[in-house]
């Protein structure tokens, strides 16, 4: 059995909030162009982090968790504007946000200890 990866977990969970957020845009705001901008952008984060473990190098999982990244940053932007907009109330707003913010700051520490075991192994060996 695959052992629970935290980050797909919280990604995932967070892709079927951004669902059911975009469901009710649509249903009480009636604002298509921003509803599909945030459902985009934060159904992309879970997609390119299940890609990311999928891939077959590591820097292919580097540039994926790195678009990840982006799209999680994309993702807090479009929340910001809802709420500016009036239409997300500070609860949902907050709750969301934070939920962003977290994988916002998994997603950079992946992104860093990537990084830095790709340079490891670079580093030509003396001998």
């Amino acid at each position: 059995m695959e052992k629970e990866n935290i980050i797909r977990v919280k990604s995932f969970d967070y892709g079927v909030r951004i669902f059911k957020l975009y469901k009710w845009l649509l249903e009480h705001h009636r604002i298509y162009s921003v509803a599909d901008q945030i459902l985009r952008s934060g159904t992309a984060i879970g997609a390119n982090i299940e890609e990311a473990t999928g891939g077959f190098t590591k820097k292919e999982f580097a540039v994926k968790i790195g678009i990840a990244f982006k799209e999680a940053r994309e993702t807090r932007y479009w929340l910001r504007i809802l709420r500016a907009g009036g239409c997300l109330d500070d609860k949902v707003f907050d709750s969301m946000l934070t939920d962003c913010e977290e994988l916002i700051k998994i997603l950079g520490s992946i992104q860093i200890t990537t990084r830095q075991n790709i340079m490891k192994e670079q580093k030509p060996r003396k001998g």
